[in-house]
């Protein structure tokens, strides 16, 4: 009988140790904010989910301006968020905000790519190595979809960040007697540029990543990412010139190759004292990340209409499903960390 009693005190003992382990940050309220462009809705459902796991209690994600987002994150307002380009965000970032914010973990380490991209049928056609190519007669005629004797680009609407340095590059590189951009609806022109490679004629278009139009061209198999003639960088580019010129990107037509736009890093981003008071959360953020290719996959099932915020959340579920291994293994790294 005694000895029953003390099995008894000891499981008594040991099951609220183990939920502690278990759910380190429970009685925690979290505040997380979110991008205002859906792509990166995907990471925010995931890392929200992987917190609810540990144990925290986390809010609906409050949307934002990037700006207003790290001002509300260094005075403390919201916690973190999945969207951080960098080094792109930094000039977005409060001052002296290396005090109070923190980016951490990488959940696509150049994973934000940009750049011009050519069916790769016709870049072996025509041996396109980069924008210059697109000056000579017969690149010019077999991209010109309207007559206008120049080739057409499926580029950025008018107010894009993108679009400046579209129309930079253009002038930097003497090619606006030669390229035509398309600055119509970005949706609608990419849909006719896909339109137009299914039929079998050739396409020649801006995109970035994370992205659908990457899933459905996939790098590498149906189109290849080409250079731009020379590193001549924006203004804004000037400090981080080197990285215009990205290596071991899939589906590039050479490597290294010269995208002419900088390849950011997504990160995490987080508030300072949030880390420190949340060792769990922390690792947790250390440790995620993505595949760009899982990204594109699910932004291109909300391109095709599975784009309700209970869609995301299932797209979710069911990446969590197919990658239950990788996923244990995040989350008992945070426990541990919270030992």
């Amino acid at each position: 009988m005694k000895r029953l009693v003390l099995l008894a005190m000891m499981l008594c003992l040991a099951v609220p140790a183990f939920a502690a382990h278990h759910q380190p940050g429970n009685g925690v309220k979290v505040k997380p904010g979110r991008a205002t462009w859906n792509t990166g809705y995907f990471q925010e459902a995931l890392v929200r989910t992987g917190l609810k796991e540990l144990g925290y209690e986390v809010e609906d994600p409050k949307e934002l301006q990037n700006p207003l987002f790290y001002q509300s994150l260094a005075l403390g307002d919201l916690d973190y968020w999945t969207n951080g380009w960098f080094p792109i965000h930094y000039s977005q970032m409060p001052r002296n905000y290396e005090k109070r914010i923190e980016p951490i973990g990488y959940v696509a380490k150049s994973g934000g790519l940009q750049g011009y991209l050519v069916s790769k049928r016709d870049v072996e056609k025509f041996g396109i190595k980069s924008l210059d190519d697109f000056k000579r007669p017969e690149v010019k005629k077999a991209f010109d979809a309207n007559g206008d004797g120049k080739a057409d680009l499926t580029a950025c609407p008018p107010g894009w960040g993108c679009e400046k340095t579209i129309g930079f590059h253009l002038k930097a590189y003497g090619l606006e007697d030669d390229i035509n951009p398309i600055k119509a609806g970005y949706s609608a022109s990419m849909a006719d540029a896909l339109g137009r490679y299914q039929s079998g004629k050739p396409v020649f278009f801006y995109t970035w990543a994370p992205n659908w139009t990457i899933f459905k061209l996939k790098p590498g198999k149906d189109v290849l990412w080409i250079n731009v003639p020379g590193i001549k960088p924006t203004e804004a580019q000037q400090a981080q010139a080197e990285r215009l010129t990205a290596s071991g990107i899939v589906g590039a037509v050479t490597d290294p190759v010269k995208l002419g736009f900088i390849a950011a890093d997504i990160r995490i981003v987080a508030n300072k004292r949030f880390l420190e008071n949340n060792p769990a959360a922390k690792k947790f953020f250390e440790v995620f990340t993505l595949p760009l290719a899982d990204i594109n996959e699910q932004n291109t099932r909300m391109e095709d209409g599975e784009k309700s915020q209970e869609d995301i959340e299932r797209h979710a579920k069911e990446w969590i499903a197919k990658n239950q291994e990788k996923w244990g293994g995040w989350l008992e790294a945070a426990r541990n960390a919270a030992k």
